[in-house]
């Protein structure tokens, strides 16, 4: 277990004031955030130093933030010579992957995202929410009997004793009202702008394929652990399919990282804002050895 992966943080790891200490440090990483702002044609690192938090929060500004942020974190670490033998990202943290992979060039993996974030804002109007402490298959069973309301499913299953369920707002109440009677130990409605990973994001899961298509893919350099099925994959033609299903797909991150770590990756460093992913590891995988690298000191002391 001496491999080392990176693994990047998806929504909600944003913060009002993310990634200023980097931009302070010049170099690369304050490089790589005016990249940015030049592709997007606004300032994006604007909104990520200053806010308004709702602004940053709003999916289409969120998503390129996050990206960005992380994206300056990979160039610092490749600088100093530290790279992963595998990747995976949480959802959104799948496009930062793709970079660290060789993928998909930088500024053109923020243009996919700031258009998913835009057709996903558009697709809005469901609802999302958290299920602490009740197991997978118990909270599959809560979503079933939501259907009967209406659409719900599964949107992340991100741990134990932590799965996100996601659909249309009566449904998502009927489910969680079912899953805190089943033994949930709370039950957490996110606020989201709409029921990400769920059917209901099928029309924008259709806009945003010709954008994938457009994009020009190469072949991993190394393996990435695809959110849709927990396999890894270096295929330009596959990964491209992956994420066109995965807006529409339940996020199988607990599986995902169960496969890196029977890959033999034994270091999971999270590059990127927040400690989200983390601390999902640390519940899935107590054993594992897990860094997060968001921060210019973080990322010093990584590198020493």
């Amino acid at each position: 277990m001496s491999g080392m992966a990176f693994v990047l943080p998806g929504q909600n790891s944003h913060f009002v004031g993310m990634g200023k200490d980097l931009w302070e440090a010049g170099g690369t990483a304050r490089a790589v955030l005016q990249r940015a702002d030049e592709a997007l044609g606004f300032r994006l690192t604007e909104l990520m130093f200053d806010g308004p938090q709702e602004e940053l929060t709003a999916t289409q500004n969120q998503q390129p933030a996050i990206l960005a942020h992380s994206a300056a974190c990979l160039a610092l670490l490749e600088e100093r010579g530290l790279r992963p033998q595998m990747v995976a990202g949480h959802s959104l943290g799948e496009y930062s992957a793709l970079i660290a992979a060789g993928c998909l060039p930088f500024e053109e993996a923020l243009r996919v995202v700031r258009k998913r974030g835009e057709l996903m804002a558009r697709a809005g109007g469901g609802a999302m929410a958290a299920v602490i402490g009740l197991a997978a298959e118990a909270v599959e069973e809560a979503c079933a009997g939501g259907r009967e309301v209406g659409i719900v499913g599964v949107a992340n299953y991100n741990g134990p004793g932590q799965v996100v369920i996601t659909g249309e707002p009566a449904a998502v109440r009927e489910a969680s009202a079912r899953a805190e009677a089943a033994g949930a130990k709370r039950v957490v409605p996110l606020r989201v702008s709409g029921a990400f990973h769920s059917p209901l994001m099928q029309p924008a899961g259709e806009e945003l394929r010709p954008v994938l298509a457009a994009a020009p893919f190469a072949d991993a350099r190394i393996p990435l652990v695809s959110n849709v099925d927990a396999q890894p994959r270096t295929d330009a033609g596959g990964i491209r399919e992956a994420l066109a299903r995965q807006i529409t797909s339940p996020v199988l991150w607990e599986p995902s990282v169960r496969r890196l770590i029977q890959e033999g990756m034994g270091t999971l460093v999270e590059v990127g804002p927040g400690k989200v992913v983390s601390g999902l590891i640390r519940r899935i995988a107590p054993d594992v050895r897990t860094v997060c690298a968001g921060t210019i000191e973080e990322i010093a002391e990584l590198t020493g």
